[in-house]
């Protein structure tokens, strides 16, 4: 193991996975010369060259949809947009042609790709720089979605997406890339659609990936502190695929969710979650799955006011507190 930051773990999956195989390349705005505007592709151009890390202009439809033809073209692309708040001038090519190449060609064409970026608050980035839009994505047939929350999970996941045969989204929150973690050197990948326990309870399970697991890690063992709770964090990384069998395991052992996420709550990925653990453990759940979400406001620009919307530890109280009915510190069946 060897400790490194977010981004440094992200480059050596990248490094690892050019060296591996020559059809995969990097592009993107200033991954090249500027080292990416997080520096994620911090000297992979002096190591690789100029035709393997790519500079593009600021065109998002433009060169995803390169990315795109490339990789029908028998390439591998990474394709770096600086924030998928922009990504959304690119989603004709993702939804339209990368996610339906493989069924339209009768699996005679696949487009094996990643398009990979940051997402989430930034901290005062105001309403057009600060969304979580991954349900732009999960509602897609055909794409895969991937969310790391840790710096060994950002290199096993980004990894196993370079390798995968169709096109991944990978979301890299903007306050994860300087974020610390021990990370297994060499080969090491995760498979899609994979979830992960991040700590073992008894109580009630939390579900929650990327910022909002890593607030969670962080700062869970004063919250069953306060709250006499022995919380389980359960932690997709995939948000499509869903690693049903994982949570449903969870949800059998507490009896109890809270779904913790930085969307909005509406048609977002944790009401995907909700119900399908309401679906699939209906007769386990000793209360109603309950969420916690970004306010249903456009981001604002004053940081207590980002605060606010945001999800965060009284809002997190209070849902644990409603689903065990306000149980006494000793346990949910104290």
């Amino acid at each position: 193991m060897a400790e490194m930051l977010y981004r440094e773990a992200l480059n050596q999956a990248l490094a690892e996975e050019m060296e591996r195989d020559d059809r995969v390349f990097l592009m993107g705005e200033e991954v090249a010369e500027y080292n990416g505007a997080y520096k994620v592709s911090q000297g992979l151009l002096d190591r690789f060259g100029s035709k393997r890390v790519i500079d593009t202009p600021i065109a998002e439809l433009g060169f995803v949809g390169l990315g795109v033809g490339a990789a029908m073209g028998g390439l591998i692309p990474v394709v770096e947009v600086m924030t998928f708040n922009f990504a959304i001038l690119s989603l004709d090519a993702i939804v339209n042609t990368a996610a339906k190449t493989r069924y339209m060609s009768n699996g005679t064409l696949s487009c094996p790709m990643v398009l990979r970026g940051a997402t989430g608050a930034g901290g005062a980035l105001a309403a057009q720089h600060s969304q979580s839009l991954e349900s732009q994505y999960t509602n897609i047939p055909g794409l895969k979605v991937v969310s790391a929350a840790t710096p060994a999970d950002a290199k096993g996941l980004l990894k196993s997406a370079i390798r995968d045969p169709d096109p991944v989204i990978f979301f890299e929150h903007e306050s994860l890339y300087a974020t610390k973690g021990d990370v297994p050197e060499g080969e090491y990948v995760i498979p899609l659609g994979r979830g992960d326990v991040k700590r073992a309870g008894a109580d009630v399970t939390v579900i929650a990936w990327s910022r909002q697991m890593r607030n969670l890690m962080d700062g869970v063992e004063a919250m069953c502190e306060r709250t006499g709770l022995d919380i389980e964090l359960i932690d997709p990384r995939s948000l499509r695929p869903i690693d049903e069998d994982l949570i449903f395991e969870s949800v059998r052992k507490t009896n109890r969710v809270v779904i913790v996420e930085e969307a909005w709550g509406h048609s977002s990925a944790g009401a995907e979650i909700s119900d399908r653990i309401q679906r699939g453990c209906f007769d386990y759940l000793d209360a109603p799955v309950t969420r916690v979400s970004h306010l249903e406001v456009p981001m604002p620009y004053s940081p207590p006011l980002e605060a606010l919307v945001l999800p965060n530890n009284d809002r997190i109280e209070a849902a644990l507190r409603s689903v065990t009915y306000g149980a006494a510190k000793g346990g949910a069946d104290g």
